[in-house]
């Protein structure tokens, strides 16, 4: 009787151990189909056989999250495009009266000789300089736009990087003396070649030129090192910034961040964060730091 009684018990057990292997071995599949769809963004379902109608049930939950969090994620990028597109819009809709009124001062200021006085030249002036600053703003955030979009790709060719720092301050030695600076140049006595998108990289000169022109005094210094024969180099731009200026260079390419609120002139805050999409494009780097008292901006080619 007992010896009965022991070899049911045995076929229970190895029954259950059965069941239970079982139960985890399809949790283990289940663990990997989790892991496959998370790796697919949420682009597909868990598709393994189930025994179990437990183990069917909390599938079938599992998919449906995963259907929930799909359309949560086809909704935000829905919305993130439509923000993208609206502001493409709105800034290129206001390119042309920002044009218009810039032409109509210039007519007036033209036009008007000495009939007005100094008060109303200066108001004349300041407009002006509003109105251009408006005008970059609308441009940067339209560029910005376009620069989110995957659509805009690098066209990346071989290109001589020390010719292309000499020629930039060249021709910008003009707008770089009426804001009293004197350039300091650091370039190797050989030509620097990198894989780069010559247009985008202009840009990104352009860009740290113009916060080097809102914020430094005096100087700054643009630097050129090579760091293998392959191709690989880093720029800097460099340029004295007072103690009283509040930087946080680990936000200093954030969307809109400005280290300087304070300063009416500053802008919308774009121009680093253009840089470093630019760069990214392009497959390179960009990175700030405090070097004693000056601020380095670094475009790493690597």
């Amino acid at each position: 009787m007992w010896l009965i009684i022991s070899i049911i018990l045995i076929i229970v057990c190895l029954i259950l151990l059965g069941i239970l292997l079982s139960m985890k071995s399809q949790a283990r599949k289940m663990r990997e189909e989790l892991t496959a769809t998370r790796q697919s963004s949420y682009n597909r379902q868990i598709t393994i056989p189930l025994i179990d109608r437990d183990m069917e049930a909390l599938a079938a939950e599992i998919n449906r999250n995963l259907d929930h969090q799909k359309s949560l994620k086809l909704e935000a990028e829905r919305s993130r495009l439509q923000l993208q597109q609206s502001i493409s819009d709105i800034a290129h809709d206001l390119r042309t009266p920002l044009t218009v009124v810039k032409g109509n001062l210039q007519m007036l200021e033209a036009e008007s000789g000495d009939i007005l006085d100094d008060r109303a030249k200066e108001h004349i002036r300041v407009s002006k300089t509003r109105t251009d600053l408006l005008r970059e703003m609308v441009d940067d955030f339209f560029e910005m736009s376009v620069l989110e979009s995957d659509d805009h790709a690098a066209e990346l060719i071989r290109v001589d990087v020390t010719a292309m720092l000499m020629q930039f301050v060249i021709d910008h030695e003009a707008v770089i003396r009426e804001y009293g600076l004197t350039p300091t140049m650091e370039l190797p006595e050989k030509s620097v070649f990198v894989m780069a998108d010559e247009k985008m990289l202009m840009r990104i000169f352009s860009n740290l030129l113009n916060n080097i022109l809102k914020y430094a005094k005096d100087t700054f210094t643009i630097t050129l090192k090579e760091l293998s024969e392959m191709g690989t180099c880093r720029i800097t731009f460099s340029n004295p910034v007072g103690k009283e200026t509040n930087l946080d260079v680990e936000r200093l390419f954030e969307r809109t961040y400005r280290g300087d609120k304070a300063r009416p002139a500053g802008g919308a805050g774009l121009g680093l964060y253009i840089v470093k999409l630019l760069s990214e494009k392009q497959k390179a780097r960009v990175e700030a730091r405090m070097e004693e008292q000056n601020l380095c901006v670094d475009i790493l080619f690597l």
